[in-house]
């Protein structure tokens, strides 16, 4: 994997390439009307408006570039390539936390499509460094911000 290479699944590319268009047709049209109405005020150099416009301005062109880039380095990964011997990038992972019983199911995916509140994890996040190579039945000791954890792995799937 290239240094650069950015790991998604197709349903994030799509949605990416889906956020990457809002930004280029609705927010970049909707922040040019903002300056030019801000302009229609008068006397821009001490127009607050103006340049609250031309902020959010730079912030959308620097999420575009961003966006781009991102995309440009995008590797789709299939879910037929995602090993279930070993846990791996884009595997789901079934794992039971060994001090409180809790069941916990989880997808290991690249840091540009983590939602943890969704179950889909980094790979660069403390449980997804960790996990990451092991197998079933293995137990793995976290150290997550509440202090060191163990959970035990209990299946990897597709």
């Amino acid at each position: 994997m290239a240094d650069n290479e950015i790991l998604m699944t197709l349903e994030g590319l799509k949605q990416m390439e889906k956020d990457l268009e809002y930004l280029k047709t609705v927010r970049r049209k909707e922040v040019a009307a903002r300056i030019k109405q801000a302009i229609e005020f008068g006397d821009i150099s001490e127009n607050s408006e103006y340049e609250d416009a031309k902020n959010e301005q730079a912030f959308i062109e620097g999420e575009i570039l961003n966006y781009e880039k991102k995309l440009k380095n995008a590797r789709v990964v299939d879910s037929a390539d995602v090993n279930v011997d070993i846990i791996s990038e884009y595997a789901y992972v079934m794992a039971v936390n060994m001090d409180t019983d809790e069941k916990l199911e989880f997808q290991i995916v690249g840091s540009v499509e983590a939602k943890p509140f969704e179950g889909k994890i980094s790979n660069e996040s403390p449980i997804g460094k960790a996990v990451l190579g092991h197998t079933v039945g293995d137990i793995v000791e976290v150290n997550v911000p509440a202090g060191l954890t163990k959970l035990k792995i209990m299946s990897i799937s597709r």
